[in-house]
């Protein structure tokens, strides 16, 4: 057990953990953000705004719970979720995709006040939700290289990038994936920005309406993957790190602050997991007792980062589709073969896993319902029907 006196001061590793934080954050998912909202119909002017509503709910939650708790906890929007929703939205109309975001963070806050989560994954083998993440992600994966037909010098570049510093710089090797595919852009003369002066972005409300097709078919998978490929990642994150976090209040207040930014476009505030991770080593402080201070910091970053959105949104649409495409396939192949791990661990499960991942993947619409609703709808009639099987 480690002791030390107790103190108040801040330090510079505890100051450059909190910046790298924020910085990986945005860096390795930002391109994932600028596709869900395209998905949903959204304005560059309107993306600009979510950013900052996005920037604003992390960074509040943060510091807040930070300074509550006295634990590192940063929080994050839903990566997994945003990669569902950047393949699941079209066909919606902006005011149904808010419809969405607003039904899905009040299950979470649901789930928070009631235990409702921890019932219903009880229900649900975790291989089933983990091959239905596999197979939205699994359209990402493939656009990661399919842009080097098209432009293999700005494809090719900066995934030899990325491997090369997956090897000896795996922290940063999304971030100079970016830098090297923004160098390669430049040198093509591909970046074009838009003719609009850059502003500060002015979040816009939007009525959310609400439509039963999209709350079954994007709404509940969307919580799901939330649940269990963000939140449930982020509370054990702080757990094998020694902490004991309140995970009902947690989840209560993320989801809360998620639920009133919704129809701004805020739509994911959750418990960071990778992210977080850089704030509980004890590079950053020798007493887990004071890396809280990390996450605090953190959180006042990301309040800056709210004031940027327009810029990041800007830069963004700036940017060629394949580098946007290569950067977002990458950011998540870690999740995606982390994801088909979990979904083919237990022999017994496989058949089922292999089925949700499949209709997943296939993007079939039924009754104007999403695939990955129906990938779990499978994958569970397919356990249920083999399990007795499986037990004899």
């Amino acid at each position: 057990m480690i002791t030390t006196a107790p103190r108040s001061t801040f330090s510079l590793p505890i100051l450059i953990s909190g910046f790298i934080a924020v910085l990986v954050g945005y860096s390795s998912s930002a391109a994932i953000i600028f596709q869900a909202a395209q998905a949903a119909g959204a304005s560059p002017a309107q993306i600009g705004g979510w950013l900052s509503m996005l920037g604003i709910g992390m960074g509040v939650a943060s510091l807040g719970l930070s300074l509550w708790t006295r634990m590192p906890i940063l929080a994050a929007w839903s990566t997994p979720g945003a990669a569902l929703l950047a393949t699941s939205l079209h066909g919606l109309t902006l005011n149904e995709v808010i419809g969405v975001f607003v039904f899905t963070n009040a299950l979470i806050v649901l789930s928070g006040v009631t235990g409702l989560f921890a019932r219903l994954m009880n229900h649900i083998p975790q291989s089933l939700a983990a091959a239905m993440l596999a197979g939205i992600l699994l359209r990402f994966g493939l656009n990661t290289f399919t842009g080097l037909q098209g432009n293999f010098a700005l494809c090719g570049s900066m995934c030899l990038v990325w491997l090369l510093s997956r090897r000896w710089l795996p922290r940063y090797a999304i971030i100079l994936a970016l830098v090297t595919g923004v160098l390669v852009a430049l040198g093509q003369h591909s970046i074009h920005f838009p003719p609009q002066s850059l502003s500060l972005s002015v979040p816009q409300w939007i009525t959310p309406h609400f439509s039963l097709t999209a709350l079954i078919g994007v709404g509940l998978p969307y919580f799901l993957v939330t649940m269990a490929s963000q939140n449930a990642p982020g509370i054990a994150t702080l757990q094998a790190h020694g902490y004991q976090p309140p995970i009902s209040a947690l989840t209560s207040w993320t989801g809360l602050l998620a639920l009133v930014l919704s129809p701004f476009g805020g739509f994911s505030v959750c418990i960071a997991a990778i992210t977080a991770a850089i704030c509980m080593g004890e590079e950053v402080d020798p007493d887990p007792k004071q890396r809280w201070m990390a996450s605090a910091l953190a959180g006042f970053f990301y309040l800056l980062t709210g004031l940027t959105g327009a810029l990041i949104a800007v830069l963004f649409s700036a940017l060629p589709q394949v580098l946007i495409a290569t950067l977002a396939g990458l950011a998540l192949l870690a999740t995606l073969s982390g994801s088909l791990h979990r979904a083919l661990a237990e022999p017994q499960l496989r058949d089922s896993a292999v089925v949700a991942f499949l209709i997943t993947a296939s993007g079939v619409s039924l009754l104007g319902i999403g695939a990955a609703f129906w990938g779990l709808v499978g994958g569970m009639l397919t356990h249920l029907v083999l399990m007795p099987r499986a037990r004899g």
